[in-house]
């Protein structure tokens, strides 16, 4: 699959408010990393998917809660109750993205170096059921 020019901009912007938000964690949830991260991460969103596909993400039935704490969230980052904020916008990102993280376990998996280590027999249970992996009877 071929991405656009904006949508390389959109991986870019969503990667580096990925990076922005682990540094703002990383440094005692500074505010101004914390926001910056997230500025990027909706803008990259938005260059990604489109101003339409973004809004009706974030407005589904079943994503509303999400949403709601997702954005109360960064509102309290920008209110300065950083680690309040962060806490609650985790809550918002779980509810948000919570249906993806069973896809992302699995490309993890296929890495080389921590590939083995999530499919170990003694580790793969307890990921499988975090991440709401679903495994198949046989």
């Amino acid at each position: 699959m071929w991405l656009s020019e904006s949508q390389k901009f959109g991986v870019a912007f969503t990667f580096g408010g990925c990076l922005f938000f682990a540094f703002g964690v990383v440094t005692f949830f500074d505010r101004a990393l914390l926001a910056l991260g997230n500025i990027l991460f909706l803008i990259g969103l938005l260059l990604i998917i489109g101003s339409q596909k973004t809004y009706t993400f974030f407005s589904r039935p079943n994503k509303r809660r999400g949403s709601f704490f997702f954005v109360l969230g960064i509102l309290m980052i920008l209110m300065k109750w950083t680690f309040l904020g962060f806490l609650i916008e985790c809550l918002g990102i779980v509810g948000l993205f919570g249906d993806f993280f069973a896809v992302i376990v699995q490309f993890l998996r296929s890495l080389p170096i921590i590939g083995p280590v999530l499919s170990h027999p003694a580790i793969a249970p307890w990921v499988d059921k975090i991440a709401g992996v679903r495994v198949l009877p046989v």
